[in-house]
């Protein structure tokens, strides 16, 4: 495949392929920050002007390896936790508490920044089109899934320019439908597939937020809050068992004769109120 020149040109590339959902009342394009702003707003442009909108994730980087994803906190106090990471890492179930606490603040700030304190649209009976710059190993992406799955949106549909073919492909179970561009083969990182993939900025990502409302000729898509989530609504895409954990606990191991390398175990997502975990779900990845 050719490498898309930046991230605008690789949104253009996108939208072309995402037709059947142009002008259409039900959609709604949600970006996952910073990088993934510039390509939704192509993509919300190709189909007609879409109500475009961030929603927003934040790694948790194993402390003093930050580049290696432990988890992900996200928009509506979800958390999802790989604990063989946790383990083959030697990390504390203190450290987990720390870095979530630090990456949920910044996640806040971010929240305030971009979206200048407006509602968050309302999801009942979207078709939200959840996209990024690119699918490396999904846990951002699959943060985001069980997230919005929480608020009750009509469907959810993953689109991006490039992936790792094992992650679009690990995805596709986990969502409606999902959409990669090219899933080249070795794969490697997604920026190598950009000749520009310099950092998006926090002005950038408001200057297009801003004009894109502007386009749409109104402020923001009409919001309510989510409803809050109960232990029998489903919190995650994967199949499993519901629990319970109680804040600052030890992050639990699996059953005996479960698989503890890294990569093999599993994830969690949590939903969490008031500061505090009220459930914790199983997510097979």
């Amino acid at each position: 495949m050719r490498r898309y020149a930046d991230r605008y040109d690789a949104g253009r590339a996108l939208g072309e392929l995402l037709g059947a959902y142009a002008n259409r009342e039900d959609v709604l394009v949600l970006a996952l920050p910073r990088g993934g702003v510039p390509v939704a707003f192509e993509v919300a442009r190709a189909l007609g002007g879409a109500p475009l909108d961030v929603f927003l994730v934040r790694k948790l980087g194993v402390p003093g390896h930050e580049e290696l994803a432990m988890g992900a906190v996200a928009t509506g106090g979800v958390r999802v936790v790989n604990d063989a990471v946790v383990r083959g890492e030697g990390v504390t179930a203190e450290e987990v508490e720390e870095t979530t606490l630090r990456e949920r603040a910044e996640l806040e700030r971010r929240e305030r920044a971009y979206r200048d304190d407006l509602p968050f649209p309302d999801l009942d009976g979207r078709t939200v089109l959840l996209v990024d710059d690119g699918l490396a190993t999904g846990t951002t992406m699959r943060a985001a899934v069980l997230a919005l799955r929480a608020m009750g949106p009509a469907r959810i549909e993953v689109a991006v320019p490039v992936a790792s073919p094992d992650t679009c492909a690990e995805l596709r179970s986990e969502v409606d439908d999902i959409i990669c561009a090219h899933t080249p083969d070795p794969f490697i990182a997604v920026g190598l597939w950009y000749q520009d993939f310099s950092q998006t900025s926090d002005d950038e990502v408001r200057d297009l937020l801003s004009r894109s409302r502007r386009a749409e000729g109104r402020g923001v898509p009409g919001a309510e809050a989510a409803p809050p989530v109960s232990l029998t609504d489903e919190v995650g895409a994967g199949s499993g068992d519901l629990g319970l954990r109680e804040p600052g606990s030890e992050v639990p191991g699996p059953p005996s004769g479960e698989p503890h390398g890294p990569g093999e175990g599993q994830e969690f997502a949590e939903t969490v109120r008031g500061g505090e975990v009220v459930a914790r779900r199983r997510s097979e990845s």
